[in-house]
This record gives C-alpha cells, structure tokens and sequence, in this order.
C-alpha cells in the first residue's frame, strides 16, 4: 500500500483487514512501530480532528510529525498550475511538494474544493495534481470531493456498533447559513453504499448531489449487494432506518453563486435534526456527523447529546483507522 486517496480503490476485504488491523492497534499497542518515521502534513485548509488525530496517532506508533499551514508562518502556496504568480503566493505545489517530501516518509494533504467551478472540483484536478508531485507514500486528509479517512472511521464505527451491513442508511442534508463543500457526502455516500447498505440520500428539492457521486455510488451499491436511491420525504426515508447520518452541503445547481445558494436555502432552516426526526426509525437508530457541527441550526442539543449520538465515538475512531493507515504505509 502506497497510497490512500480513496476508499473505492480498496474491496470490502481490504477495508475489513485495515479496520482490524486499527482494531488490533488499539487493543494491542505498538509504541514503536513507525519509530524513526516522520509524517509530513500539508494543511490547505482549517483542521481540528485530523490535524490532532494524524499527530497522535504518529506518536501513538513511535513516529514524529511536522505540520505545514500555508500562509501561517510559511509562505502562501499557489495549486493552479500555469498560474501567473504576481499576487499573495509565493511558493508554487510543483516546488512545494516535492520538497516537502524529501523531508519525511510520508505525507498527508489536505485539500478543499474551490467552490467556483463544479466540474473542476469533481475532477480534483488540483488534488490531483499534488498527489502526482508526491514521490513518497500519500495520505488524503479531504480532497474537494473525497474524504476517505473519515469514511473508514464511520465504517468502523458502525462495525463497532454492530449496524448490519445491510441495514438503513440515511444520509441526510442539514441547514447551514452558507454552502459548505461536497467531500463527506460524497464519500460519505459511496462508503455506506460500498458496505453494502441500503442507503438514502434524503434532500430539499435542490439539493441532490451530482449525478458523478450518485453513479458512483450506484456501482459501488451493485457490487456489494446494496442500493442507492434519493427522496426529498423526511418521513418516508427515515422509516426503519439503522443509521442517520446529517450533513450539510450546497448545491450543485447553485454552485459558485452565493446569491442563488443564499436565496435557495432561505426557506429551510427547518432541516436541522431534531428527536421527533426519528419517529418511525429504528428505537436503536444511531445519530452520526463527521463533525464541525453548528449546534440548534444543524443539529439540536437533545439529539448530540442524547444517547443515539455517535458523534464523538467517530471522531475517536479517526485517530485509530488513521494509526492502521499510517502502519500499513510505512511499515507493511
């Protein structure tokens, strides 16, 4: 394994071994296993659970790491390639990257979408074009449409839980004040399908995800023995599921326009999860979110702090499926 950019490169045995595999880990620790190792982690963007937890992992298996944030105390960093450098950057990723990765023995980037053009950030060209610059083993920490480690950390924790592979998936679009990026629901929606699950996307009108992430996930669905459909009827698509899983993100029909978007979800600020959303659901349906989350607009207290909520046993799980990453990157 020299690369972990997407969980789709991976079959359902390969994701059951690195998932037993943290497992193991964490039952069993190897205080030096990546001993003498060092992790290098490029942060294009604001982070607290996978800075923190890409860190302490590292030093849970013996390892260092050292942290880039461009901008703040290095140099701002230009991704377009054939960019006229004449603004705030002065470093370019063609420099940057293979620079970096003289510096340590692997290195994890983590990278959002520029929420301008739809069709270049489906096409992650600008991720993409980082990845190939890297000549060391490569970890993406979300990319403008993918976020494999916490897709592997929901995984694991509905393992843990003992959700069926089978079971109810519901994802579910939640109200934020601003469009925020499509790489957890994207990812979020292949894993779920990748597993096997019976998944829903639930969504106002306007709010579907890009036909690309729903193709895809569809196949992955077929290859597993699941499926994949859509509704915008809160009642009908959480009727018997195991799982919800709220998320917020903008709209693709709106993408790059602020005053559409703006405009388009005004009228929803009723999508915020609340305890009456789980009437005809599972008595044991989970709660989870992959966190940032703006509690009373996305969520409401009494369903994060209720006992459904699995939010923080999510995050707890990046850190150890992060570790079993880590050590089969860097030790076999």
């Amino acid at each position: 394994m020299q690369r972990f950019l997407d969980l789709a490169d991976f079959s359902r045995d390969q994701v059951a071994d690195l998932i037993a595999l943290a497992r193991r880990l964490q039952d069993h620790p190897e205080p030096r296993a990546l001993a003498g190792k060092i992790l290098g982690l490029l942060f294009m963007n604001p982070s607290l659970r996978t800075l923190a937890s890409f860190q302490a992992g590292m030093l849970r298996l013996g390892g260092s790491s050292f942290v880039v944030t461009p901008g703040q105390g290095t140099w701002q960093v230009e991704t377009r390639s054939g960019a006229v450098m004449n603004a705030g950057a002065a470093e370019h990723v063609r420099e940057a990257i293979p620079v970096l990765a003289s510096y340590c023995d692997a290195l994890g980037i983590r990278s959002f979408a520029e929420g301008r053009d739809l069709e270049a950030d489906l096409a992650e060209t600008s991720f993409r074009l980082m990845a190939d610059l890297c000549d060391k083993p490569f970890v993406n920490m979300e990319s403008a449409v993918n976020h494999p480690c916490q897709s592997l950390a929901d995984w694991k924790t509905m393992d843990d839980l003992g959700v069926p592979r089978q079971g109810r998936f519901v994802l579910s679009w939640a109200y934020h004040p601003r469009a925020l990026p499509l790489a957890v629901p994207a990812a979020t929606v292949h894993m779920a399908a990748q597993r096997g699950m019976e998944v829903v996307v639930l969504r106002p009108e306007g709010y579907a995800l890009p036909e690309q992430v729903m193709a895809r996930a569809r196949a992955a669905a077929a290859a597993s023995g699941g499926t994949v459909s859509e509704s915008s009827d809160r009642e009908s698509a959480l009727a018997g599921a195991h799982v919800l899983y709220a998320k917020e993100w903008g709209s693709p029909q709106c993408y790059g326009d602020a005053e559409a978007e703006s405009e388009l979800r005004a009228p929803l600020q009723d999508w915020c999860v609340r305890e009456d959303w789980f009437g005809r659901a599972r008595p044991e349906c989970h709660f989870m979110h992959c966190l940032p989350v703006r509690r009373n607009v996305a969520v409401a207290d009494a369903v994060l702090d209720g006992p459904r909520s699995r939010v923080v046993q999510e995050a707890a799980n990046r850190m150890v499926v992060q570790m079993a990453v880590l050590y089969r990157l860097l030790k076999g």
